[in-house]
């Protein structure tokens, strides 16, 4: 991982993840997280891939929406957050993490639905950030969707004082890249067509939706 990088997260901040996120968003994470899911459109029996799942929090939200007939496979690096995603798995059969940085080639090849990934991608140098994608492309069937939560594309300069000093500071320079990227046209040189988007907090994050297409199709 790049020493710029603050994608994986250790120690202290990894076993209390969650609490940290709900204070340092006063409280709205959790409300945030169930309307992003909510927006995804899951269908029950949808075989979902989470990369970077983190702590699980997100894996169960999905949960609800495929049910039991679907499948949630669940993607980490992070010793710490596996063991927390693995507790919160253990009451389903249909939910399962393996230990995988996403940027190395998957097992698994046109086999799932849903490719979800949140605050992930920001964290990696752009040739990484090209690996995961593709790798999403490959597990992915024709027309499967991936969905990206991240921070969306916006002039740092334009953000109000606060905002932009906590952003600063506390992410990482590849996030401030990140966020002058084009990513729609960085993933539709990488086979995903009909994009869709909402966007949170004041619109400085987004749900980016793409399809995965035949390249002729883009």
């Amino acid at each position: 991982m790049s020493t710029r990088s603050k994608v994986e997260v250790k120690g202290f901040e990894a076993r209390h993840y969650d609490v940290l996120m709900n204070i340092v968003t006063l409280g709205t994470y959790p409300s945030f997280l169930r309307r992003v899911i909510g927006n995804m459109g899951l269908q029950e029996g949808d075989k979902v891939a989470d990369f970077g799942a983190g702590t699980g929090r997100n894996a169960l939200l999905m949960r609800k929406h495929i049910g039991d007939k679907g499948e949630l496979v669940a993607f980490e690096v992070g010793e710490e957050m596996i063991s927390q995603a693995r507790s919160r798995f253990l009451r389903y059969d249909n939910m399962r993490i393996e230990s995988q940085d996403i940027r190395v080639p998957l097992e698994y090849k046109g086999y799932f639905d849903v490719v979800f990934m949140s605050f992930v991608l920001h964290g990696f140098e752009q040739s990484d950030r090209a690996k995961i994608v593709e790798n999403a492309n490959r597990a992915l069937k024709h027309r499967g969707r991936i969905f990206i939560l991240d921070y969306s594309e916006f002039d740092i300069g334009n953000m109000n004082p606060i905002a932009r000093y906590l952003f600063t500071h506390l992410e990482c320079p590849l996030a401030l890249e990140f966020v002058s990227m084009d990513i729609k046209t960085f993933l539709s040189e990488r086979g995903f067509s009909d994009f869709r988007e909402k966007f949170y907090y004041y619109g400085y994050v987004r749900l980016l939706c793409g399809k995965k297409v035949n390249r002729d199709e883009i």
